[in-house]
């Protein structure tokens, strides 16, 4: 330890003698001046006239601004805001036994428009500026789909085959009664709520649609809290969970398909196009 420690100070002498010696040698020294170029007169300008004094807190704000219209710059405070925010819920959350992604979701929700968007509005549209979302939402995406990768890796497919059948009477079953549910309350939510000129067969379908799929990454997080991801179980529920939403997206994409008036070729071809990356990722890049 004493060795380590004489290293390190005879490395900061030699770093402070050499840098103080630099300086010194070079404190008399002057730039050369350039060599001289005939320039066209250029007509005499006025000076500026500044309307702030210098030092004045104004140009300290306005620098402040300047330098906050780097799109880094707002992500920054984002992220200073959200992650504090979502940690404290998601710590509070698991006191009462509830997965941490609950709170996350609340923190979520509370930092939008319902509440601090509500109490300061104005700080909210600073630190939440509508031009700067795109760019939260796209780190956003990103760690979702980091964060499937880390589960998909965990998943038992012995077992998930073995429980296939099992996953998808599941799964169909599963989103049976949200999706009953979901058209019901399109019967009420219609005549408020309904696009002009959108049918009735097009927004039912659709709020049967939204209520039946699954948040897919929250539930894989809820069975990572719990620790039960890599069980029977576990495997089980995402297995269902994914079967579910699997139907449920195909299903969307009729339904927009007819919505649209564009005809089933493109959905059929995009249903075909989802088919073919399913069985690339069953057949070719899973047995590699």
């Amino acid at each position: 330890m004493r060795k380590v420690i004489a290293i390190y100070a005879l490395s900061l002498l030699i770093f402070a003698l050499g840098v103080g010696g630099v300086l010194y040698l070079g404190e008399d020294l002057s730039v050369r001046p350039a060599e001289f170029v005939e320039q066209p007169a250029a007509p005499a300008k006025s000076p500026p006239v500044t309307t702030e004094a210098p030092g004045d807190g104004a140009s300290l704000w306005s620098a402040f601004a300047e330098n906050f219209q780097d799109p880094l710059a707002p992500l920054l405070l984002q992220f200073i805001v959200i992650l504090p925010a979502t940690r404290a819920l998601g710590l509070l959350f698991g006191r009462f036994g509830q997965p941490s992604v609950i709170g996350e979701i609340t923190a979520g929700i509370l930092l939008g428009p319902s509440l601090f968007g509500w109490l300061w509005p104005t700080a909210s549209a600073f630190v939440f500026a509508k031009e700067s979302l795109k760019i939260l939402q796209l780190f956003s995406q990103i760690g979702v789909c980091l964060f499937m990768f880390v589960v998909g890796p965990e998943l038992d497919i012995g077992h998930l085959r073995r429980r296939a059948q099992t996953a998808m009477a599941v799964g169909h079953v599963g989103i049976v009664v949200p999706y009953l549910l979901g058209v019901a309350s399109a019967y009420l939510l219609f005549p408020s709520f309904g696009a002009p000129g959108t049918p009735f067969v097009a927004f039912a379908p659709f709020m049967g649609i939204a209520m039946s799929i699954t948040a897919f990454p929250v539930l894989a997080r809820i069975l990572v809290d719990r620790g039960i991801a890599k069980i029977p179980l576990g495997v089980t529920a995402i297995a269902c969970a994914a079967v579910g939403d699997a139907t449920a997206w195909a299903i969307l994409a009729i339904v927009v398909a007819f919505a649209r008036a564009t005809g089933l070729a493109s959905t059929v071809i995009g249903l075909g196009l989802v088919a073919l990356f399913v069985a690339a990722m069953l057949f070719v890049v899973h047995p590699n």
